[in-house]
């Protein structure tokens, strides 16, 4: 089967909608600070525009609109749409929430739908206290489950007045928990103050208050005006939004720039045959402050210097390892335990008596059942068994799902991977047998897989956003280029 080179690359792109999210739940899922903003909402109540440019092309727009609903609740509305242009060809990507605000504007409950080509996924919830109660729902499937906050979870729209209040100086910091939609999780973020300065938006010079938000190991800059309206917002991954009355924000582009050529790491020190190789060093230039675990399992880190050793696989007799919980876990995006995908398992390696050889079933199933072509949405595994057809993203998650379901802990791996003279951004699997993690490449058939597949995070979509830090910043050179 003929891998397509958008296979290898499409992991970049749910780098970007998942970060594209971050920005947007920054509008409704909000900061626990204990502030009342009814005064600042009243003056907010108008409906408002954004324009989403990427390299300095306008190619979407979000749309906030909040309004009152009796006398002690608000409603939020927040539509975004935007095209994405990915090989040349034109990608819509539509985000709507609906949410019910407390009259201090703290969440009562919400309805998240996203549509994009081969793909559509529906979510509502609930709050009770610091717990958040979702259904799921991205096929022929509904998912149920509960989300556990450290705090209350607040919501709030674009004025973020809230944040100027606080009498912040130039490098105080604020620790803000938050639950975001998208990959239905909550994390940390940090907001620091970076204080006043002068940039040009539009061709209009404005004196703004910055800040600087980081969760993932990854920044996103914001800059509000002195009411504490966002006039412009960016992220790492080249996206940026800036406040537009409506005509403009509507005017975009149907094709606008190519997206995944942006992306590719060029490869320096020599040519990378990996042909009879056993091991490959690497010399890695990371961004500042940035951190990954980068010296484990085949991978050994000395200073700049990353060594990748092949794995030699276990005999038959190699079981699988115990211990391990979470990575035979059921979550919502990987249905362990769904009843199609017990029934797939036992059908395609039910009568194996050896975990290896039922790793090498179900991982061949995969590669030769699913389609490979770009799916704009989360990846999870019963869609992409009822739909057949994905990238790097929906091999991981469904061959997790069928390993974790024969009893094998998986996880997946993402990080980067050599194809066609550079680098690009990749997810795969690992299993454990025998006390040891083995790389499982279901999109290119290779376990293990090949070494140019450089592990930078363990986890799904919700850690794989860490890779967003990289982005234009990550050089890879080889350092030897002998066979071992």
């Amino acid at each position: 089967m003929t891998l397509p080179k958008n296979t290898i690359r499409i992991l970049f792109i749910i780098i970007w909608v998942i970060l594209f999210g971050a920005l947007l739940k920054r509008d409704y899922f909000i900061k626990s600070i204990d502030i009342k903003e009814e005064q600042v909402i009243k003056r907010g109540r108008e409906e408002s525009f954004a324009g989403i440019y990427f390299q300095q092309e306008r190619i979407g727009f979000v749309k906030n609109r909040l309004s009152e609903s009796g006398s002690d609740e608000y409603i939020l509305h927040q539509d975004a749409f935007l095209y994405l242009n990915i090989l040349n060809e034109s990608h819509p990507v539509d985000m709507r929430v609906r949410a019910t605000l407390t009259r201090d504007m703290l969440l009562k409950d919400f309805v998240f739908h996203f549509t994009s080509p081969f793909y559509k996924m529906d979510a509502e919830g609930s709050v009770e206290g610091k717990v958040v109660k979702f259904s799921l729902t991205t096929g022929k499937e509904t998912i149920s489950d509960t989300i556990r906050l450290q705090k209350q979870p607040f919501l709030s729209t674009n004025r973020r007045s809230y944040l100027l209040k606080q009498g912040l100086q130039p490098g105080d910091k604020l620790k803000i928990p938050y639950f975001d939609p998208i990959s239905l999780s909550g994390k940390d973020t940090v907001m620091e103050y970076k204080g006043q300065e002068k940039i040009l938006v539009n061709k209009r010079v404005y004196n703004l208050h910055h800040f600087v938000e980081t969760f993932s190991g990854i920044k996103i800059n914001s800059w509000l005006d002195d009411e504490g309206k966002v006039i412009k917002e960016e992220s790492p991954a080249g996206f940026v939004f800036i406040a537009e009355p409506e005509f403009k924000a509507r005017d975009i582009k149907v094709k606008g720039k190519e997206i995944l050529s942006s992306v590719s790491i060029p490869v320096s020190g020599g040519s990378l045959d990996l042909s009879d190789r056993t091991s490959i060093r690497y010399k890695l230039t990371l961004p500042e402050e940035t951190h990954f675990d980068l010296d484990k399992d085949r991978q050994s880190l000395e200073g700049n210097i990353l060594t990748l050793q092949l794995e030699s696989l276990p005999g038959l007799n190699a079981a699988a390892c115990d211990g391990f919980p979470e990575e035979l876990a059921s979550t919502p995006y990987i249905q362990t335990r769904n009843k199609r995908v017990t029934d797939l398992t036992q059908a395609e390696a039910g009568e194996e008596t050896n975990d290896l050889s039922r790793v090498k079933i179900l991982a061949e199933w995969v590669f030769e059942n699913i389609e490979k072509r770009p799916v704009l949405g989360i990846p999870d595994a019963l869609t992409t068994l009822n739909t057949k057809m994905g990238d790097c993203n929906e091999h991981a998650a469904l061959f997790a799902a069928l390993a974790r379901n024969a009893g094998v802990p998986t996880r997946i791996a993402s990080g980067v991977t050599f194809f066609e003279g550079a680098f690009y951004y990749h997810a795969w699997n690992e299993v454990c047998l025998d006390n040891n993690w083995y790389s499982v490449d279901t999109t290119k058939n290779q376990f293990p897989a090949d070494l140019s597949h450089i592990k930078f995070v363990e986890g799904e979509t919700d850690k794989q956003v860490r890779i967003a830090a990289l982005l234009g910043k990550l050089k890879i050179e080889i350092v030897d280029d002998k066979k071992n």
